[in-house]
């Protein structure tokens, strides 16, 4: 007997903003059931979303600094990786990471 496969679940991708909106090396804060998500914009124009609670103490990583792909929040100046949402050592814990692209200038969220 063959391993069951998993049931497909379709994948909705919901529109956030346009990459304009988003300010360069900063962020816009988006709303949702799950609490607000920051979406991110480094200086190469390229965007990332994570939960906006730093996993330290809560801190709003949408006030944070963009450097690189990083953010530092605002609150103690941990630095959040945006690829992952993951800590730099030698902090640790992760802030939830949402799955974003951009198409035709639009930023398309996984919600």
């Amino acid at each position: 007997m063959g391993a069951l496969a998993e049931p497909l679940v379709a994948v909705k991708w919901v529109r956030a903003c346009r990459v304009e909106d988003i300010p360069r090396l900063g962020a816009r804060v988006v709303k949702s059931a799950r609490g607000d998500i920051a979406v991110f914009r480094n200086a190469e124009d390229e965007v990332f979303a994570l939960a906006d609670k730093c996993p330290h103490k809560g801190g709003p990583l949408s006030q944070g600094i963009v450097h690189g792909r990083k953010v530092a929040c605002p609150l103690h100046n941990w630095n959040i990786q945006l690829e992952d949402g993951c800590a730099v050592a030698p902090d640790k814990g992760c802030a939830r990471r949402y799955p974003v692209k951009v198409e035709a200038g639009e930023v398309l969220l996984q919600i």
